[in-house]
């Protein structure tokens, strides 16, 4: 799959989940989109189904293309642990994730264009792969030259999100990652256990 850049809102509605946040228009039609979405025949979806549908909801949430989700996974499933805690960790791990929740951008495609656009720093080096995954320690920071953007500086002014995991200092604007985020600090409504038997099939 390739990125989708289309609406948003369709996307949410494909879901019955507002995945990108707020959504007037997805509140008016919380229903499927299409002439038959709003229809009172449901078709009964299989288990297969269901469960590409949630694996589908969190590579949209993201932003993710299907081998890079692909390669997570089997990155999670040989970690310690349970697979399906690894798997959101690393993915709340990666830069264009961890910018957004710093709130250093209002939306994950808007951190991931900072990124690609080189405004972002990690421990110091200028870092513009967006899929990069964090360690515990690193710093994130705005390029000096790069503070004065009115989209990053509007963004920190009304930055609201505060994640335990993560450490915010706002006169350097700059963040680190104090710890990976257990799974009650992950707000996204993911049923990761129905990913997890996807791929064991």
């Amino acid at each position: 799959m390739a990125r989708y850049t289309g609406p948003k809102t369709r996307i949410a509605r494909k879901f019955r989940d507002p995945i990108y946040g707020p959504d007037k228009n997805y509140e008016k039609k919380n229903y499927p989109p299409g002439m038959h979405g709003n229809s009172k025949k449901k078709k009964k979806t299989s288990e297969y189904g269901i469960q590409l549908m949630e694996k589908q909801k969190v590579k949209y949430t993201y932003g993710i293309l299907e081998k890079q989700f692909s390669n997570t996974f089997e990155k999670a499933s040989r970690k310690r642990g349970v697979t399906g805690d690894n798997l959101l960790q690393l993915i709340e791990a990666r830069l264009d994730n961890v910018v957004y929740r710093l709130g250093i951008a209002p939306s994950r495609n808007g951190a991931r264009q900072l990124v690609s656009h080189r405004h972002i720093t990690v421990n110091g080096k200028v870092s513009n792969v967006p899929s990069t995954t964090l360690k515990v320690g690193d710093v994130i920071a705005v390029r000096e030259r790069s503070k004065s953007l009115e989209i990053i500086a509007n963004s920190v002014a009304s930055r609201t999100n505060k994640h335990t995991w993560l450490e915010w200092d706002s006169e350097s604007m700059s963040g680190k990652i104090s710890s990976y985020p257990l799974r009650d600090q992950i707000p996204e409504n993911i049923k990761e256990q129905l990913i997890v038997e996807l791929y064991s099939k």
